[in-house]
C-alpha cells in the first residue's frame, strides 16, 4: 500500500498524536528493561515525526517504510530539521538490513496493518533475524475491544484549509478486521478533486501475538496498557509489547 493522498495529509489527519510523549514513554520503557537503545530502526516509520524525536533524545535511528511516499515526507521533514536518516523502503515481514540492530520500534498500529496473521509471524521472524541479541521488538497494537467498541462503524470528518476528508470505519465481526476508507477532496482553483484510499486493521488477540513472538524465536518481555506500565484490562484499547532476542 502507497498511501498516495493518506501521505499527503497523514500530519494533518494525526495531529492528535503526541510524538514527543510517545518518545518519553519508549525511553522509560527501554530505561524499565535496562536495554540500551543501541542502533534502532523504527519499522513503519511513516512520515519520520518518530524519528526526530528519538533522535533529539540522542538514539542513533533509522526507518523503514513500504511506502515511497511516506519516506519522501520523512525525507523532507529531516532535511528541514537538519537531519539525515538512512531511509528503506521496504516491507515489515520483508525486510533485509545492512546488519543487525539493537533496538525495533513499531509504533502507532502498524502491526495491526498486517491483516494476514502470516506476515505477522514473518515480520517477528525477520525482527529476530536482524536484532543483535539481547536486542529488543516493541510494539504497540489496537485491541479487539478498540475495534470494536471504539472505531468500529464509525464515520470522522476533517475540514482543513486544503483538503476535506471523510474517514469511514466499517468493523467486520468476528475477526477483528476494520475497513478503512478515506474520502479526499482536495482543493484546486475554485474546485476540488477527489480521491479515494481503503486499507485494512485486524486487531490480534494479545496471546495470539504471544505466541507467533515465541514462534519467531523472541522472548515475551513484558505487556502493558499502552502509555503506562500497568497490565492490560478487557477495556484497554491499545498495548505495548516488549519482546527480547535471547543472547
Amino acid at each position: 500500500m502507497s498511501y498516495l493522498a493518506f501521505a499527503r495529509y497523514y500530519d494533518c489527519l494525526t495531529r492528535n498524536v503526541d510524538y514527543a510523549a510517545r518518545a518519553d514513554y519508549l525511553c522509560a520503557v527501554m530505561e524499565r528493561l535496562r536495554h540500551r537503545p543501541g542502533l534502532t530502526l523504527d519499522l513503519a516509520c511513516g512520515t519520520g515525526s518518530l524519528m526526530l524525536e528519538l533522535a533529539g533524545r540522542g538514539i542513533d535511528v533509522f526507518g523503514l517504510d513500504a511506502s515511497p511516499e511516506m519516506l519522501s515526507v520523512a525525507q523532507r521533514k529531516a532535511a528541514a530539521a537538519g537531519r539525515d536518516f538512512l531511509l528503506i523502503c521496504q516491507k515489515m515481514q520483508e525486510m533485509d538490513l545492512f546488519g543487525p540492530v539493537d533496538t525495533m520500534l513499531c509504533m502507532l498500529d502498524s502491526i495491526n496493518h498486517l491483516t494476514a496473521a502470516a506476515d505477522v509471524r514473518r515480520t517477528f521472524r525477520r525482527a529476530a533475524l536482524f536484532l543483535n541479541p539481547g536486542g529488543y521488538l516493541l510494539f504497540d497494537a489496537n485491541t479487539r475491544y478498540k475495534h470494536r467498541f471504539v472505531l468500529g462503524n464509525r464515520t470522522y470528518v476533517y475540514d482543513m484549509e486544503d483538503v476535506y476528508c471523510v474517514w469511514q470505519n466499517a468493523c467486520a465481526e468476528g475477526d477483528g478486521r476494520v475497513a478503512i476508507s478515506l474520502d479526499f477532496f482536495e482543493r484546486r482553483g475554485s474546485g476540488y478533486v477527489r480521491s479515494f484510499e481503503r486499507f485494512y486493521e485486524r486487531a490480534y488477540a494479545i496471546r495470539a501475538l504471544l505466541n507467533m513472538l515465541r514462534g519467531a524465536g523472541l522472548e515475551p518481555a513484558a505487556v502493558w496498557r499502552d502509555g503506562t506500565f500497568r497490565a492490560p484490562g478487557p477495556q484497554t484499547e491499545r498495548i505495548l509489547v516488549a519482546a527480547r532476542k535471547p543472547g
